[in-house]
């Protein structure tokens, strides 16, 4: 199961990318909203840390900031500490996100990303995986295949399979569900109906 959770950290980079943006609208044009644009487009891009931070740090700085965007550019924050490494930070920014905005999908699916990393924790992130699965990401095939990535630490086989194919089904492009798919051998065996 090492290997699991090695992939796991490993890909987290990629599958963090569950940005949440902003609801950014003309009444909210102040220099925070930009701030937060800018939060918004280094977590998507993978800016150098520092300078990402201090986009993000900003636009909380703004106390006008809709409470939608404050919770957007925690994720994002969180985003960029997990690029940089820092899953304590991370997991901070994302437990603000989820107390400001409780229905924000995307702060679910990467505090789950997180637990996956830090490891022993899977149950956590499975049932963090299910409550974004429930509040309609924008991206539910990430959190499908983080959920399959945490289930198959567990030893749930046939729920890895199963999210991970629907991971595929989601995102047909996106070649790291399909892979894993490869992995597994469907056995048919018989019914209790013969």
């Amino acid at each position: 199961m090492k290997s699991i959770a090695m992939r796991a950290a490993a890909a987290g980079a990629g599958l963090v990318l569950s940005v949440m943006p902003g609801c950014t609208t003309a009444g909210s044009a102040g220099l925070g909203a930009v701030y937060a644009r800018g939060c918004l487009e280094a977590a998507e891009r993978k800016r150098a840390p520092g300078s990402a931070l201090r986009l993000c740090d900003s636009a909380l700085l703004d106390a006008a900031l809709p409470a939608r965007e404050r919770a957007a550019t925690h994720v994002n924050r969180g985003i960029v500490h997990m690029q940089a490494r820092n899953v304590a930070a991370a997991l901070a920014d994302y437990d603000t996100a989820i107390r400001i905005a409780p229905n924000a999908a995307e702060a679910y699916v990467n505090k789950g990303i997180a637990l996956i990393g830090l490891g022993d924790r899977d149950a956590e992130a499975v049932q963090l995986f299910d409550a974004a699965l429930a509040r309609n990401p924008l991206r539910p095939a990430i959190a499908y295949y983080s959920r399959a990535i945490a289930n198959e630490q567990l030893g749930r086989t046939r729920a890895a399979y199963e999210d991970y194919s629907r991971a595929a089904q989601l995102d047909p492009d996106w070649p790291d569900p399909a892979a894993q798919l490869q992995r597994f051998r469907v056995l048919r065996g018989k019914t209790a109906s013969g």
